[in-house]
């Protein structure tokens, strides 16, 4: 089937921050048949879709992708998949051990093994440069190795390529593999930004940050995001069977926690009231790379170049969610801070 059929695409965790984008990009295709939503709502909301109620071309399913026999039927007629369902925060593999390989390693197999039985040809998978490990400043690329994660989460989205590699070499997929940077930006459901506006919804005397700030990391605005998203979707359609490809999705760079915390404070209309407190360690908390660079060299050869740098992205990211937070009821689980003077 070529890109300009109508093509049905069927998004894990479609209502979830990166997925409900990505469903807003389908829906605006002209050449999106259907489009299908597998999530168990654990972290997605049904808000995201909301405005989306009215198109008869989006089926949302609450569905747990650990049960594999109750999935497999939303497979079938399926051109196109995107998995994005995944634990969202690598944080909670800490307390929970078995979260990572049952959230990435065994429904990512889920999630192959229903396409084998439908014989759906195509899959972009959401991976993430936690995979390279601890490297310190070492600019990665798709070729290093061996990826040797130092998070639960990390070893999940290395174990699910492997997966995918297989099953395109034993069963003919087609796959396109994406290693994020770090994603943000409106509908954010965790995360550094969101863990800050948190606290300050709390009290925004101070701040805590965790880790002495230095920590940097390439960050990539949501939407942004879904463009390379929609973009390997096009790429996997032009793959033969049994092929796949890998490439980092960040932009060259990175950008500090303390370069966020000032810049949130500052459009907020915080930084003269608010003082920040870090902490002494080099790392956040157990298992997170406190620093990360990404080579995206080998995606802009291929046709795809995200448009901003992580700086830019940050301070966008920010204002949007800014304006986001602004229309949310008052009980949201996310609000912008009451005593907040947004410089909008």
């Amino acid at each position: 089937m070529t890109q300009n059929l109508p093509q049905t695409c069927l998004v894990t965790g479609g209502a979830g921050f990166i997925g409900s984008h990505l469903i807003d990009a389908l829906l605006s295709d002209a050449n999106t048949k259907e489009v299908r939503v597998l999530d168990n709502f654990s972290s997605g909301r049904r808000e995201h879709l909301a405005h989306h109620e009215h198109d008869a071309r989006l089926k949302i399913h609450q569905a747990e992708l650990l049960e594999l026999e109750t999935i497999t039927p939303h497979f079938h007629g399926v051109d196109q998949v995107f998995h994005l369902a995944a634990n969202p925060d690598a944080r909670w593999g800490i307390d929970n051990t078995r979260l990572d390989l049952e959230q990435e390693t065994i429904v990512t197999y889920n999630v192959l093994e229903a396409m084998r039985r439908q014989k759906v040809p195509r899959l972009v998978f959401s991976s993430s440069g936690t995979v390279y490990g601890d490297v310190g400043t070492t600019v990665t690329h798709e070729n290093l190795g061996p990826c040797l994660p130092v998070s639960l989460y990390g070893a999940g989205k290395v174990a699910s390529e492997g997966l995918i590699s297989a099953f395109c070499a034993t069963f003919g997929l087609q796959a396109i593999i994406f290693r994020f940077g770090n994603i943000v930006g409106e509908r954010t459901t965790h995360g550094v930004i969101y863990d800050f506006i948190r606290q300050l919804t709390k009290g925004s005397t101070e701040l805590t940050v965790l880790g002495n700030g230095h920590q940097a990391k390439p960050y990539v605005y949501v939407r942004d995001l879904v463009e390379g998203l929609m973009f390997g979707k096009m790429r996997c359609a032009e793959l033969k069977p049994s092929q796949f490809n890998v490439f980092n999705l960040a932009p060259d760079g990175a950008t500090s926690v303390r370069f966020i915390a000032a810049e949130l404070l500052r459009q907020l209309g915080f930084s003269d009231r608010t003082a920040i407190k870090y902490g002494e360690s080099t790392q956040g908390w157990p298992g997170d790379v406190a620093q990360s660079r990404m080579d995206s060299t080998k995606l802009r050869q291929a046709g795809f170049a995200l448009p901003r740098s992580s700086d830019e992205v940050v301070r966008h990211a920010i204002q949007q969610i800014i304006r986001w937070l602004s229309t949310r009821p008052p009980q949201a689980d996310l609000r912008l801070p009451p005593d907040a003077k947004p410089l909008l």
